[in-house]
């Protein structure tokens, strides 16, 4: 067996235990609470047949945002990604050494200081120009091999056990999954069922245009320089909406540069019973402390409603390999 394929196998086990061994409670991770209470509380309601909170199965749907909100996002496992790919692109063509923003990232400049054009020529350059197979192979391989910095474990293993409780939790009452996230489509889809159970129709997620084409005699799809989404801030809710068709009426999101207020947003405002969770990464020593410069999406928690998730207090456990060491609150 592949390290790869019993790292997938592992993965797999955490998922069911947190599914079927947590007992009468759903979420063994949370601490108990305002926060864990008023989950248990909304979802009894929608789930109650006759009662005035009901929702049928069909508009049960429930939307997560991933860097940040399924797994960690210090560092961003994309990014790692792409700085993989681009030094294999910097050998292919050493001129590029020379160019900007080659040159800065060279020079340790991190990603989060080049302007947005400047990213999306690096994601191009490091994510297209070759088959959709070809991508997926690169991906496999990079979650084959790459380990988390901090963690020192693969990265498919640096999963938040509590989102895994709660994605386990939402299955069973009949909720359907989707993730809408920044990250490109085509990378999350490759881990997302094998990590969270979500199937790979259900990703929403930044894309490039693809064109097709013929190779070996197979038609293939081949992917762009040309970007057709960039599925954040605001383009959350119409991708959600182009995807879907139809408001979610749980979505959870994290404070990171307001990338999910509008799709928090978007939720809130739907017709049906809502919840809406905005993660506050305020725990530096089991994951990472950071927040937002203006604190626009705290901010926007409170006027809208949305529940604050503190990974401090909330949570007993972060990741499934970790060791509750979080008093009880």
């Amino acid at each position: 067996m592949s390290k790869f394929a019993h790292l997938v196998i592992t993965t797999f086990i955490l998922f069911s235990f947190s599914t079927y061994a947590a007992g009468p409670d759903p979420l063994p991770s949370w601490q108990e609470g305002k926060l864990k209470k008023s989950i248990l509380d909304f979802v009894a309601e929608v789930t109650k047949a006759g009662g005035s909170r009901f929702v049928p199965p069909e508009d049960r749907i429930a939307t997560f945002d991933n860097d940040g909100t399924l797994w960690s996002e210090v560092p961003t496992i994309e990014v790692e990604f792409t700085k993989n790919r681009l030094q294999e692109a910097l050998k292919k063509n050493p001129n590029l050494k020379k160019q900007e923003p080659y040159l800065s990232l060279l020079k340790g400049t991190p990603v989060t200081q080049l302007s947005q054009k400047q990213i999306l020529e690096v994601v191009a350059l490091t994510h297209t120009g070759m088959s959709e197979e070809e991508f997926s192979k690169e991906v496999r391989e990079f979650f084959r091999t790459a380990l988390h910095p901090k963690l020192q474990v693969p990265y498919t293993q640096a999963v938040y056990q509590p989102m895994l409780e709660l994605l386990a939790y939402l299955r069973a009452n009949d909720f359907t999954l989707f993730i809408s996230s920044g990250g490109e489509i085509s990378f999350m889809r490759e881990v997302a069922t094998t990590i969270y159970g979500i199937p790979s129709q259900n990703i929403i997620g930044s894309y490039f245009v693809d064109k097709l084409d013929e190779k070996n005699g197979k038609l293939v799809a081949v992917r762009t320089s040309a970007l057709a989404l960039v599925n954040d801030k605001e383009n959350k809710p119409i991708g959600i909406l182009r995807h879907i068709g139809k408001r979610p009426i749980l979505s959870v999101g994290n404070e990171r540069s307001g990338g999910d207020i509008a799709h928090l947003r978007f939720s809130s405002e739907s017709e049906r019973p809502n919840l809406q969770i905005m993660i506050n990464h305020d725990d530096e020593v089991r994951e990472a402390a950071y927040s937002e410069k203006d604190g626009a999406s705290l901010a926007a928690a409170k006027k809208y409603g949305f529940k604050i998730l503190s990974i401090k207090n909330d949570w007993k456990q972060v990741f499934p390999s970790q060791k509750s060491i979080a008093k009880d609150f």
